[in-house]
């Protein structure tokens, strides 16, 4: 394989812009016999010649020496780009970062997650991806996302985690409802009700886990794939649904129909959100800082609207 160094690369992209050795060893901060002893090297890595030297008519490139010029300038930019990407000196933060965020709950922090963030990090792009938890995990483990926002529920192991919100189970219901008068619901209660089932990995799992450990058969009416539809159908009165309490939360559906949101007696499937990403890898300094952000913004996320 041809090996150059870095610098070289940028010794040769400078070259096309003078008309001499020494006039391109200045810019370079070399003297100009080292700039001629590495355009020597480079030469015979290359295994042509790319440059005509003469004292008396100064330095001029080949066409081949043009063409290599061009493109070691390319690599020398990219090269400069990708330093840009890591924190510098003075602490600022340049570059991506990609993070994942479970469906059911991405409307209730990714706004209030990004509200703010560019203004303290304006040159850190952040690119949000939407899916469940068969969409993310493997996104995270294949080097795709920097990492993921998910139910801490049923998770593999080999992925480090933070918490960002303590959530459980609530009911939700259609405010005419005669259980939506109390301000919590038993399970037992809700078992001849029909349910309209949020069809997702892992809350699918977990209500019925939660019905099988508690003796109990669910009336499943409908299964939804989204949490917007849920409510919807809830709103129109069509059921009953089972949701994670979500910050952010009014008690009404997308098209303005109030639904009642009780509390699930005893608590039930108490859990998290948590900010995950592999063991094997660390935390990036963009990524980092995306969460403490979101950390921060979800504590006062949980007032009435």
């Amino acid at each position: 394989m041809t090996r150059f160094s870095l610098r070289q690369l940028e010794m040769l992209a400078e070259l096309p812009r003078h008309s001499t050795l020494g006039s391109a060893a200045a810019a370079l901060s070399i003297s100009e016999s080292a700039l001629s002893q590495a355009i020597s090297a480079v030469e015979k890595i290359a295994g042509e010649q790319l440059c005509v030297r003469r004292k008396s008519r100064g330095v001029w490139m080949t066409p081949a020496g043009q063409d290599f010029a061009t493109r070691a300038a390319r690599i020398v930019a990219d090269a400069v780009e990708l330093a840009n990407s890591f924190p510098r000196a003075g602490g600022s933060l340049r570059g991506p970062v990609a993070v994942g965020c479970f469906a059911s709950f991405a409307s209730h922090v990714v706004p209030s997650m990004l509200e703010g963030f560019r203004a303290l990090h304006p040159e850190v792009e952040v690119a949000v991806h939407v899916g469940t938890h068969d969409d993310l995990l493997p996104a995270l483990e294949n080097g795709e996302l920097d990492m993921a926002l998910v139910y801490d529920l049923f998770l593999p192991t080999g992925f480090s985690k933070r918490t960002i919100y303590e959530t459980q189970l609530e009911v939700v219901l259609h405010p005419a409802h005669p259980l939506a008068a109390r301000e919590s619901i038993e399970l037992a209660e809700l078992e001849a009700e029909p349910l309209v089932n949020y069809e997702s990995s892992p809350s699918t799992e977990n209500t019925r886990k939660l019905f099988s450990e508690a003796g109990l058969h669910p009336r499943v009416a409908y299964s939804l794939p989204q949490v917007v539809l849920v409510n919807a159908m809830v709103g129109r009165g069509l059921g009953y649904g089972l949701l994670m309490s979500r910050p952010n939360n009014p008690p009404h559906t997308l098209d303005g129909l109030p639904v009642a949101i009780r509390k699930l007696r005893p608590p039930n499937s108490p859990s998290a959100v948590v900010a995950i990403w592999p063991r094997v890898s660390d935390l990036g300094p963009r990524a980092s800082a995306l969460l403490e952000h979101c950390i921060s913004a979800m504590e006062d996320a949980w007032a009435p609207l």
